[in-house]
């Protein structure tokens, strides 16, 4: 799952991009409508996050610039207005929810899952290979009903190898991924994601590997009975 911010507050994009990551998804973040425009005209998102207050476009007419451009992605505002035409203002421009600030990052997480899992554009919630799933909305992987119990950075990877079963992932493809997560990189930081998936893979009979081809990058392979 791919999120973007659009919130001026750098203190504000710092704690929930914290929040996303812990998630186990990826989120860009911009403090402008102008560059809100941009990152939706390059990258395709599961969920947008709207701040009303930016400094060069009030947020209401973000959203409604984004429907009236034909954008279907999932919009919840985030707002310390709190009046109830606000509310309406907001939801009648086209935001599928609305949050006033402060809010809990708890109920935060929450709507932002329940917008993902209603989202009529968002790829296939529940990613299967063999016995193995992916919730792409909660994080959760599973095998036989059994939760993997897999980090941020491991859920990522998981989710692109199933999205792209049986064909090979570029390593740069999930470096980039992984780079999303704010922290620096090590040199080694896909192989050491994709080792540590492994082990929490290999108890359960999950029916699939995890490959490496090398001087390319991995693939996950259904293992055939």
């Amino acid at each position: 799952m791919r999120l973007l911010l659009v919130e001026d507050s750098a203190r504000l994009r710092e704690l929930l991009t914290e929040a996303v990551h812990g998630a186990g998804w990826r989120i860009d973040s911009t403090a402008t409508a102008e560059d809100a425009r941009e990152a939706v005209a390059v990258a395709a998102y599961d969920l947008l996050l709207v701040d009303l207050g930016l400094p060069d476009c009030d947020g209401i007419d973000l959203v409604r610039e984004f429907r009236r451009d034909g954008v279907k992605t999932p919009i919840l505002i985030l707002t310390a207005r709190s009046a109830i035409e606000e509310r309406v203002a907001g939801l009648d421009a086209g935001a599928d929810d609305y949050l006033t600030k402060p809010f809990n990052t708890r109920e935060f997480l929450a709507r932002c899952r329940a917008l993902l899992r209603r989202a009529p554009d968002t790829k296939t919630p529940i990613l299967t290979v063999a016995r193995l799933n992916l919730d792409v909305a909660t994080g959760l992987a599973s095998s036989n009903n059994l939760d993997l119990g897999l980090a941020p950075r491991e859920r990522t990877v998981l989710e692109i190898l199933m999205r792209e079963a049986g064909c090979v992932v570029p390593k740069r493809k999930l470096e980039h991924a992984l780079s999303e997560f704010g922290d620096e990189l090590s040199s080694n930081a896909v192989e050491l994601a994709v080792s540590r998936l492994r082990k929490k893979l290999e108890p359960h009979d999950c029916g699939v590997a995890v490959e490496t081809i090398r001087g390319v990058g991995y693939l996950l392979r259904e293992i055939k009975p």
